[in-house]
């Protein structure tokens, strides 16, 4: 530490008297100095010490000044007992009094309160209340301060009490001391983890004190009477003055530092200049002075270890390397620091201490003592060693031991400017002396004689020693960096702009420098690589550089790529590993080992290989040493595998061949994948390029690179490979493209084409290959399973034989998509003819369920067709199997079943629906038909004889067929009806009996053959009641035609009959007299025509019209109506027109009877028969 005076002046009065004085503040921006002198308030700019302006306001001697922490405003007051406020402008604001002289003023450093100290009171005053708030106290007030943060202030009182009170003036904390409080004042720092209030009192004792009351630390003795303390901005220092006339420097934590000044007489106040080193001083005899404060940097480095001074009394280690610190704290002013490996030394004013470090470990931070050396010695220079201390005192080295004993001494012609420890053994360490005139001499510490190194013209400033100890660099004070060589004493070189140097202490050959703001690093004889940097250099340890920036050591990383080029430029591998070693990129030791592989110094490349941890190049480079352990180190061959490594392919190939290694060449294409390099230099040397072609499709394949690995065995020629390789992985593009090149004898492979195309469901494929492998079942099932039915239908034209396999999962198909009749028919074809009868017998039970009667008539005709069908055409009834006469019966049944429902159909669209296009005859024939139908059965499925009755009662009451009406109504009593045809059927029931009991005659059906009217309903069933003929009705209105069944006489076959019915008669017939003639041939039935009777559900027990061939011969073929089914075992049936006039009409399909007006309308307007819906092209083919 050393001190300085900036400026100086003393202030008097008219007279020439001396004016103490007491009390002085500085502005807080720094610019100017507020002094109580007298009477005045004196305003001095800081920087020149010039007077500004005298305020002349107190009437007699100022005692304090104090300046607003936001420096708008300063107050003074004195022994008039006025406070004046001042502006910045030095005008007067405010001003107020007390009843005793003022002692001391503070302002809040937030607020900008003011509190002015009396000898009996104190008053608060702040900028935002018009009055000012006293408050007594028992003593009188010596001095004041606020808090940092404004929430509390503390008096020193002439009794020794400290009072801690709040802003509002209540009273917090007291501290007593045992004599006047002289001077207090709080640490101003915001970066102390609690407020630290500084006390001086006359008992001359300096304490610090918590806000709580809590003493810090012990009490220190000062040895004189103190009247000012003073704090640094920082709050490390302070500042405290009085009797001694000095003012001393102290730390926060208690500790004597030195003196900063000396006067001539007592120092009543001394300020420190806001956030800068200054302290002004104010004495009794009227001198003030500004005096500067300079803390040097004491420090001491060695190799990565750097320690220095903080606070003035701790000492901090840290590691350069690992950024770790330790500190020590000495509780007393460090002089000096000196580091040399495991040892520090700090010199304290009175004693040496000399630490070591607790574990040997390079990385270790922990310290402790070793010795103390208990001797008062002032040097200029101090330097540590194993075991000693070298003390430099001017133009001397003195040498002690750690315990005190002094033991050698050497003595130089001129000043000694530098010291460095170069290390060597215990105790026989050396050291590198720089002199003032230029003398650089090598001292040993167990060698009394310097030895003389170099002598040069101009004084040594640094200087540093290369790591073989064969080069030394020094610094002069010209700036200029000499670099000598200490064999042959001779100046290599010289550098200028250079203040500090630095040799790399891991590398012979490079050093670095700086100065200007400049980093130079010099590598050999390169020349030197520049970057910014500011300080000055202390060591160079690898590709770190450390640099000291006033008091800051910093670790600058130099990148070594620019040195590690230039050698590389110029072949030299060696020293360009060593460069490397120090600190370079991934890409400085690639470079590095590539050049050095190219360069053939295996050495070096296979340790920056194995830096690098690069196996494949190790792997060469083991290589390369095996070839030369066989012996077959060939240039060629070993440049060649080295061009191979490093990507030169075609060059290596050059090369092996050159050599005559055309394997090598082959190999190391093929490994590349450069299969057409490969292929060519086989050509070259007559080798078969199919081996090279199939490595070539297996590494393709390894890689999973399968389309191509699959193109080269197509190749090749290896087809079947290719499909094994394509076809997991799905490419059936490219499975096609193999599929149309192989040949229909390749069946194998086509298999397994086809085995590919189905599992990927690409069937188009598989189409094309089951075409060419001219596999037709196959090809059909495929379309089948696609239900591709065109496809299917057109193979099939092509190839008939497989016709059979479509139809039956073509019927099931067009089942489940409810086109039930196509079904039907496809299942007929594919000979199942019981699932196309499961498929009627569904869709009539469905129509049933579903109240669609007119089509449940239809699917149960076709049911009886159907079960025809199944009956062979040329067998009699009495050779049928047993399921042909079920089925036989089965026809009959259903072909009943079928009119029932188209009866019902109508009845029930008559009772559901407003209106119908049948007139009330047809609709009371409908259900006449029904009852003669149900009476000795029950109804089928669906067929409700309420209906049936509700209809017939409402028909024929509607007619006049009251006594049908009346029979309807007492039968519809025992049946559950719907609940709205209760009332109008009971009703109806009741009224009709008012009507009379006989139905109208024209009403009565009457039989066409033996001319018997007949009643409306006949319990034995829907025929005549006398001859028991069964009426024929008309399928559309139900009413009974004019229709006489007749049989052929004996001795007449059906094809005799059929001629003479198809020729015209000669004569104009008459249909009576052949129904006499008839009723004249008729005889009992046989036996056999009693069979047929029976088949046809007809209960005869009367004759029957015969005609012979007369008779027939005089019919007229439109007259004469035959049902043929077409089968043996059901005879034909012949039927005649008993009227001339009467116009019918035979559906050809069905075989049921119409009028002809009615089948005229409904064909007409349906286009087809209105009961089996066969259309018009079907009726015109079987007509």
């Amino acid at each position: 530490m050393r001190t300085f005076l900036t400026w100086s002046d003393n202030i008097n009065d008219r007279d020439g008297n001396k004016l103490p004085i007491y009390d002085l503040t500085f502005k807080p921006d720094g610019s100017q100095l507020i002094v109580g002198a007298g009477t005045e308030v004196l305003v001095y700019d800081v920087a020149e010490g010039e007077l500004i302006q005298s305020l002349k306001a107190h009437k007699d001697n100022v005692y304090a000044v104090d300046y607003s922490a936001d420096g708008t405003r300063f107050a003074s007051g004195g022994a008039d007992k006025q406070v004046i406020i001042w502006s910045a402008k030095m005008e007067g604001i405010l001003k107020y009094s007390h009843s005793d002289s003022i002692q001391s003023l503070s302002h809040n450093p937030v607020t900008g309160q003011v509190i002015s100290c009396t000898a009996s009171d104190f008053g608060l005053w702040s900028p935002e209340q018009k009055s000012v708030t006293k408050h007594k106290v028992p003593a009188r007030i010596l001095t004041s301060s606020w808090t940092n943060d404004g929430q509390f202030f503390a008096l020193g009182l002439f009794n020794g009490h400290v009072s801690i009170r709040s802003r509002s003036g209540e009273e917090k904390v007291r501290i007593e001391r045992s004599a006047p409080v002289w001077s207090l004042q709080w640490c101003p720092s915001t970066e102390k983890e609690s407020e630290l209030l500084a006390i001086t009192d006359w008992n001359q004792k300096l304490a610090f004190f918590q806000i709580n009351g809590r003493q810090v630390g012990k009490e220190r003795t000062l040895g004189y009477d103190p009247s000012c303390v003073s704090f640094f901005s920082s709050g490390d220092f302070a500042v405290v003055g009085g009797s001694d006339q000095k003012v001393t420097l102290w730390t926060a934590e208690g500790i004597k530092l030195g003196v900063v000044c000396e006067k001539e007489s007592w120092v009543w106040c001394c300020k420190v200049k806001p956030k800068q080193n200054y302290v002004a001083v104010g004495c009794n005899d009227g001198s003030i002075s500004l005096h500067q404060i300079v803390f040097n940097t004491v420090h001491g480095l060695y190799n990565d270890r750097y320690a220095f001074r903080e606070n003035m009394t701790d000492v901090v280690i840290q590691h350069l390397v690992t950024d770790q610190r330790a500190r020590i704290k000495c509780r007393d002013y460090v002089k000096k620091i000196a580091v040399y490996k495991d040892r520090l030394a700090v010199q304290l004013p009175d004693r040496i201490i000399i630490y070591e470090l607790f574990h040997d470990d390079a990385t270790d931070m922990h310290y402790r003592i070793k010795e103390k050396l208990q001797k008062k010695l002032d040097c200029n220079l101090l330097v540590v060693t194993s075991q000693h201390i070298i003390l430099c005192l001017e133009k001397k080295l003195q040498m002690y031991q750690f315990n005190g004993d002094k033991e050698r001494e050497w003595n130089l012609d001129s000043l000694i400017r530098y010291i460095k420890t170069i290390g060597g053994p215990k105790g026989q360490e050396g050291l590198l002396v720089g002199m003032k005139n230029g003398q650089i001499f090598q001292v040993f510490l167990n060698n009394p004689f310097p030895i003389p190194l170099i002598k040069q013209q101009t004084p040594v400033r640094c200087l540093d020693l290369n790591l073989s100890r064969t080069r030394l660099a020094v610094v002069d004070d010209h700036n200029v960096c000499l670099v000598y060589c200490l064999k042959t004493k001779e100046l290599l070189f010289q550098e200028p702009n250079a203040n500090s140097v630095a040799w790399n202490s891991e590398l012979d050959d490079m050093l670095c420098y700086s100065g200007n703001g400049v980093l130079n690093v010099k590598t050999g004889a390169f020349l030197s690589h520049q970057q910014k940097m500011q300080g000055f250099v202390v060591g160079f340890k690898g590709s770190r550089i450390f640099c000291l920036h006033i008091y800051n050591m910093t670790t600058v990383d130099v990148p070594q790529s620019t040195s590690l080029e230039r050698y590389l430029d110029k072949k030299e591998f060696e020293p360009g590993y060593k460069v490397a070693c120090l600190g370079v990129t991934e890409s400085d030791w690639r470079r590095l080992a590539m050049d050095s592989l190219e360069g053939l110094n295996f050495d070096v490349a296979r340790k920056a290989f194995v830096r690098l941890r690069d196996t494949r190049f190790l792997d060469l480079i083991k290589l390369i040493d095996r070839m030369k352990n066989e012996g077959k180190y060939e240039m060629d061959n070993v440049i060649g595998e080295i061009n191979t490594y490093v990507g030169k392919f075609h060059e290596a190939a050059r090369l092996f061949k050159r050599a005559g290694n055309h394997v090598r060449a082959i190999q190391m294409y093929t490994e590349l994948n450069m299969w057409e390099y490969a292929t060519q230099i086989a050509a070259e040397t007559n080798m078969d390029p199919v081996e090279i072609l199939k490595r070539k499709a297996q590494t393709q394949q390894d890689r999973n690179d399968l389309i191509a690995a699959a193109s080269t065995y197509i190749e090749v020629g290896d087809y079947l490979q290719a499909i094994n390789i394509i076809g997991p992985s799905g490419a059936v593009d490219k499975l096609i493209e193999i599929t149309r090149k192989l040949k229909k004898s390749d069946s194998k492979a086509l298999s397994r084409c086809l085995y590919y195309f189905r599992k990927y469901n690409h069937h188009p494929y598989a189409a094309e290959c089951l075409i060419k492998m001219g596999d037709i079942t196959h090809l059909l099932s495929l379309h089948i399973e696609l239900m591709q039915w065109e496809e299917a239908f057109r193979i099939a034209e092509t190839y008939p034989e497989y016709s059979q396999q479509i139809y039956l999962p073509y019927a099931t198909w067009l089942a489940m998509n409810d086109r039930y009749m196509e079904a039907q028919v496809n299942y007929r074809k594919a000979g199942r003819v019981d699932e196309a009868i499961k498929v009627l017998e569904r869709l009539g039970r469905n129509s049933v369920t579903e109240w669609r009667f007119n089509d449940a008539s239809y699917y149960y005709h076709l049911l009886s067709m159907e079960n025809l069908q199944t009956i062979p055409n040329n067998v009699p009834y009495s050779k049928l199997s047993e399921a042909e006469q079920q089925s036989l019966h089965a026809f009959e049944r259903h072909r009943e079943t079928s009119q029932v429902y188209f009866a019902f159909y109508s009845i029930r669209k008559f009772i559901d629906e407003p209106f119908t296009s049948h007139l009330s005859e047809s609709l009371l024939s409908m259900a006449a038909f029904l009852l003669n139908q149900t009476m000795k059965q029950s109804c089928p499925p669906g067929v409700s004889k309420a209906y049936i009755l509700y209809a017939l009662t409402k028909i024929s009451r509607s007619i006049g067929a009251f006594k049908l009406a009346r029979y309807g109504y007492e039968r519809l009593q025992n049946f559950k009806i719907p609940s709205e045809w209760e009332n109008l059927s009971d009703l109806s029931s009741l009224t009709i009996r008012g009507k009379p009991a006989y139905d109208r005659d024209d009403l009565l059906p009457v039989c066409y053959v033996c001319s018997t009217a007949n009643p409306m309903l006949n319990a034995k069933g829907d025929h005549c009641i006398e001859c028991k003929e069964r009426f024929v009705r008309s399928m559309y209105s139900f009413q009974i035609l004019p229709l006489a069944e007749f049989v052929l006489a004996d001795g007449i076959s059906d094809i005799e009959a059929a001629s003479l019915i198809s020729k015209e008669p000669t004569t104009k017939p008459d249909n009576l007299d052949l129904e006499k003639r008839g009723k004249k041939n008729r005889s009992k039935m046989t036996p056999e025509h009693e069979l047929n009777r029976q088949i046809d559900g007809l209960d005869r027990s009367g004759s029957v019209l015969r005609l012979d061939k007369s008779d027939l011969a005089e019919l007229r073929s439109r007259d004469v109506f035959i049902q043929d089914w077409g089968k043996l075992c059901l005879e034909k049936r012949y039927y005649k027109v008993s009227h001339a006039d009467a116009s019918i009409v035979m559906c050809p399909c069905c075989q049921h009877f119409f009028m002809d007006d009615e089948w005229n309308y409904q064909y007409l307007q349906e286009g087809a028969c209105h009961f089996c819906r066969s259309k018009v092209e079907t009726l015109s083919e079987n007509l």
